[in-house]
């Protein structure tokens, strides 16, 4: 019988159990994966700490990838044996095997590596919405990036860089700063030493940034707003330090007519055509090489607990990544 983590009560790291959980029989749109390698998302710990609600018990987990190893009656487009990776869910991803609707997969390209597809497909189809659709970057467009370091934060950067901004992002250590510049960022603050706003107010020329992306929350929320020129957009896509804070839409008034927005991947990848257009951007992207993907740190599967503490401590750089035993 295969194992996967497994959350019955929501709460802390340990909360993440490892055990054995059978498989149901495969239906006619499904296939059976067998996983190689899973990512690790903050949204994960939403799910885990009941940010989110999930009916329990529950296996956590939205992306991941492997290799075909079953398919139902009813599908033609799969075969045994094909690399496949998926990104938007459902959740179910901290498991050695799971059966999952064929709507949900992509083929994975021969080379593209089933760990960089785990760690960055979930990361590509956020980034691809928040710089093609959320707010379409275009050159001289500047824009601010907090935790610029981090998964999403390192291929933003990368993205929106590609697209002719100006990439000004936060980070907590000189290690990440590096990191970061090194990834698309032209201007990098270590907010531990540095007082951002007066640094953003110092680079635009007074001026602010045109977006923020935020994917910080209740830290950095009332800061985002301020580095903003009128008519700027806070895109809050995110919140790692907690949920923002009740505000009244005089706030927006008052900085200049902002706009704020609170996005969520499903809605942009919800039509089949939408979610393999972005999957098949993002992949194009990685194979000529002007998008890459960090792998930070990987854990085992069985040890998913370890990948949450180190996520929420704001130790990791770039993605995390899961490997099932004897992978």
């Amino acid at each position: 019988m295969p194992y996967a983590i497994q959350v019955h009560q929501t709460g802390a790291p340990e909360n993440l159990i490892w055990e054995e959980v059978p498989l149901a029989e495969l239906s006619p749109k499904e296939v059976r994966v067998r996983h190689t390698a899973i990512g690790v998302n903050y949204i994960d710990i939403y799910h885990r700490n009941g940010t989110y609600p999930l009916k329990t018990p529950f296996i956590p987990g939205m992306e991941a990838a492997g290799v075909i190893e079953a398919v139902g009656a009813e599908i033609s487009q799969f075969a045994v044996g094909d690399r496949v990776a998926y990104g938007k869910g459902p959740i179910g991803a901290y498991c050695e095997y799971r059966n999952i609707n064929s709507d949900m997969l992509i083929k994975l390209p021969p080379a593209i590596d089933d760990g960089i597809a785990a760690a960055g497909l979930l990361r590509g189809l956020t980034v691809h919405f928040l710089v093609r659709k959320t707010f379409s970057i275009s050159p001289h467009v500047t824009i601010l990036v907090h935790a610029a370091a981090g998964g999403v934060g390192l291929l933003l950067c990368q993205w929106a860089k590609l697209l002719g901004a100006n990439v000004i992002g936060t980070v907590s250590s000189d290690e990440k700063a590096e990191l970061a510049k090194n990834n698309g960022c032209d201007v990098v603050i270590n907010y531990k030493k540095e007082d951002v706003l007066a640094r953003v107010k110092k680079v635009t020329s007074g001026m602010g940034v045109n977006v923020v992306y935020d994917g910080v929350g209740r830290d950095t929320f009332f800061l985002s707003l301020d580095c903003l020129m009128p008519l700027g957009l806070l895109v809050s896509y995110g919140q790692s330090s907690g949920v923002i804070p009740a505000f009244s839409p005089q706030e927006l008034q008052k900085r200049g007519s902002l706009f704020f927005t609170r996005p969520n991947l499903i809605d942009y990848v919800r039509a089949p055509e939408d979610y393999l257009i972005a999957a098949s951007e993002f992949f194009s992207h990685l194979l000529e090489g002007s998008l890459q993907i960090h792998v930070g740190q990987t854990f085992w599967l069985n040890d998913a607990a370890s990948a949450h503490r180190a996520l929420e401590a704001g130790t990791t750089t770039g993605s995390t990544i899961l490997f099932p035993l004897g992978w």
